[in-house]
């Protein structure tokens, strides 16, 4: 048999095969939507756990609890939530992006996946890799408190105190690495000051070591600690936001206080593991846009001294890589490293 009728052959052969393949290709990625689409208008049909990567009563955990609440009523079937306190929320999203992505795992994403990004130099997940966001939830202003029983009342005075007593004062922090750390960092580096950092495992007992005067001050988000800061058990120093928060409004922010240019937010959101079908992710982004639309949960966040945000997944991924640039640049002129 010749080349050239070999290549006849083949040429015949292809056409008669290709159109085959292709209908066979569609109609499976047509099978696979259709699929993708009705899990989704049966999800969720049993208990979603949200991991919260801290402890128990800070502002990721009580959002958390919130909008599982919330998500319980308005789809009919439990969403609980687990907490996976640990190495700045490592340990918790670590769970989480090994987790089946059939949208029955999530995690509440926070400021603390962005900086670990950069704090970290063998992290074992990526966070525009292995996460997959949904919705951000909410944004919380960080407020530089002091321990009542510190003899000062303004920023001025707190860096006069922490300048004379070089290494005695100290600040705590939800974990390293995160914007309550770096915040604290960066602080410490604007006013070169000599202040000792005690990491926690959670804002909360952060919070209460500050309370007790076991430690000297510290930047807590607002939400979870405004309640202490208006009945006095914290001393509000300023504001790291552009604004005042109306919840405090005798509070100035760190630029009225003498420090421009220092802002520093909590947030979080919803994120899923990579691989979750795209309409499940939809359903929820709808749903909990649906939820910070309420006008008693914007009241019940700006009680608690935070914003309810909303919003599409792509503006969420797009506000998560912001924020990894961002604090990119605060960890490496602050040179903080982990293993």
């Amino acid at each position: 048999m010749s080349l050239v009728t070999i290549q006849a052959n083949a040429t015949q052969t292809l056409k008669y095969f290709l159109p085959r393949v292709l209908v066979a290709l569609a109609l499976g990625s047509a099978a696979c939507a259709l699929q993708a689409a009705e899990d989704a208008s049966a999800y969720p049909s049993r208990t979603v756990t949200i991991v919260v990567g801290f402890t128990p009563g800070g502002a990721t955990d009580i959002t958390a609890r919130l909008l599982a609440s919330k998500l319980t009523q308005a789809l009919g079937k439990p969403f609980i939530v687990e907490n996976k306190p640990g190495a700045d929320s490592n340990i918790g999203t670590e769970q989480v992006v090994r987790a089946k992505p059939d949208g029955y795992t999530l995690l509440m994403e926070t400021v603390a996946n962005a900086t670990n990004m950069t704090v970290y130099k063998n992290l074992s997940y990526d966070t525009a890799r292995d996460l997959s966001p949904i919705v951000q939830v909410m944004s919380s202003p960080s407020v530089l408190v002091v321990t009542p029983s510190l003899p000062v009342k303004d920023l001025r005075s707190l860096i006069g105190l922490a300048k004379s007593q070089p290494g005695r004062l100290s600040f705590a922090s939800s974990g390293m690495g995160g914007s309550t750390h770096l915040a604290g960092e960066l602080f410490k580096m604007r006013a070169g000051l000599d202040i000792v950092h005690v990491p926690y495992k959670g804002a909360a007992p952060a919070m209460a070591d500050v309370i007790a005067g076991h430690v000297s001050m510290g930047f807590m988000a607002s939400l979870g600690a405004l309640g202490q800061m208006q009945s006095g058990l914290l001393r509000p120093i300023a504001v790291a936001h552009p604004k005042r928060l109306a919840e405090l409004p005798d509070v100035p922010t760190m630029a009225e206080a003498g420090m421009a240019n220092f802002e520093v937010s909590s947030w979080n959101g919803l994120a899923a593991p990579t691989g979750t079908p795209r309409p499940i992710i939809d359903k929820l982004n709808a749903e909990v846009n649906k939820i910070l639309a309420l006008a008693e949960v914007q009241l019940q966040l700006q009680v608690l001294g935070a914003l309810a945000v909303g919003g599409s997944s792509r503006q969420f991924a797009d506000h998560v890589q912001a924020q990894i640039q961002k604090w990119r640049e605060v960890i490496q002129a602050t040179r903080i490293t982990l293993d």
